[in-house]
């Protein structure tokens, strides 16, 4: 019995056995990409967007350590930033915002400052370093700025929102570590609305807060 399955066995490798070498040898050509793109671009784990009035939009290419913008089709338009802490470079930061007169406005998280651009990504101004004063940061995450070009940033590892006003001046703060009202525990992300409502994504207490433009909780 034994004997027969041997044989079985080998017959049945000798019928295959001109196909192996056959597969082995194919080769494959792209023909097309579906679907097309007129230009190819990448990211390396984005993780700010933010759009401005004319409706390009900015991301924070973090991995990438640079600002990428496109017009409203998602055709490329310009990138700035690398790697460092130098004027126009980022570490590993995360958030982008605009304001109205089109200044983008980046959230260098490890290098715990502030860097202001304009619209073209040329270098304008920087503010910040790590600490729990005012104007400083602890890992910055989120920007956002409202119709009065006010800027609020979340300030993620000191669990507070900082207030400033377009050239970074220091304006104001509100939170505190907790999950009572106006606290945070490690917020992530900031928006404001068109009447200066502020929104804070809460993370760690999974939840978003909405407070005034001076900082008064409205709602959780």
């Amino acid at each position: 019995m034994k004997k027969a399955i041997k044989i079985l066995a080998a017959v049945i490798y000798l019928m295959f056995l001109p196909i192996i070498p056959a597969l082995s040898q194919e080769i494959y050509k792209l023909e097309l990409m579906w679907p097309p793109l007129s230009q190819l671009w990448q990211f390396d784990f984005p993780t700010g967007l933010t759009v401005d009035a004319s409706g390009n939009f900015y991301i924070a290419d973090t991995g990438n350590s640079r600002i990428q913008k496109f017009d409203s089709n998602g055709n490329f338009i310009a990138t700035w930033g690398s790697q460092g802490s130098g004027d126009g470079q980022f570490s590993f930061h995360r958030g982008v915002g605009v304001n109205v007169s089109g200044n983008v406005y980046v959230a260098d998280t490890e290098n715990n400052r502030i860097q202001k651009f304009d619209t073209n990504g040329n270098f304008i101004a920087k503010w910040g370093s790590k600490g729990s004063g005012d104007g400083q940061f602890y890992f910055p995450f989120g920007v956002a700025a409202d119709a009065s070009g006010n800027l609020y940033v979340v300030d993620s590892w000191n669990h507070r929102i900082q207030k400033f006003d377009a050239n970074g001046n220091f304006i104001t703060k509100w939170g505190s570590y907790g999950s009572g009202g106006g606290q945070f525990w490690f917020p992530y992300g900031v928006s404001v609305d068109a009447f200066g409502n502020v929104y804070v994504v809460d993370t760690n207490n999974h939840r978003i807060q909405k407070f005034d433009t001076n900082g008064n909780l409205i709602a959780k």
